[in-house]
């Protein structure tokens, strides 16, 4: 059983599936829909549609350089068949699909740190710019009682000072 690969999204298409185009050149093009179908008719640029593996590849959305894409390739030369060859091939198979998995994961945990860091910094920033917004209006409630106590403590002081001057003038008047 051979799974091909979609020429317009980089998408698996299983025995029985999908659509082939074949150009006056002879050139056979396999198709996993008829979007990816369409879309090669019009003269859509892979790398320029988001929802294909080369877009994603190209914008680094996805591991693009990795060792374990060599195994992936295509060999075309006839072994006779062994069991034990058949068997170390598909336990290696199992192991660099582990390891593809792993440096895959850790590439898109990279990414989302980064942006991460990025929303942190943009909060930031707006936080900054509209913290007139945010101070809460309990604040400006407490500035404004300790203010008028503050000039009603001065209010007492001036009328005790007057009180006591007063007082003085009357003792030496007397």
């Amino acid at each position: 059983m051979r799974i091909e690969t979609c020429y317009f999204c980089s998408s698996r298409i299983y025995p029985g599936h999908g659509i082939q185009f074949v150009r006056n050149d002879c050139k056979i093009f396999r198709f996993c829909r008829s979007k990816c179908h369409a879309a090669f008719k019009k003269k859509k640029n892979p790398r320029k549609v988001k929802w294909t593996k080369a877009y994603r590849k190209t914008f680094g959305k996805e591991l693009a350089v990795d060792p374990s894409f060599e195994f992936e390739k295509r060999r075309n030369l006839p072994i006779k068949y062994n069991r034990e060859l058949w068997t170390k091939t598909v336990e290696a198979m199992k192991k660099v699909e582990t390891i593809r998995q792993r440096r895959q994961n850790l590439h898109i945990m990279q990414r989302l740190r980064k942006g991460r860091e990025l929303e942190q910094e943009v909060d930031i920033k707006e936080v900054q710019r509209d913290l007139s917004l945010i101070r809460s209006p309990a604040i400006g409630l407490k500035k404004r009682m300790q203010q008028e106590e503050a000039t009603e403590e001065r209010e007492h002081e001036r009328m005790e000072a007057s009180n006591d001057e007063c007082e003085v003038e009357e003792l030496e008047v007397n």
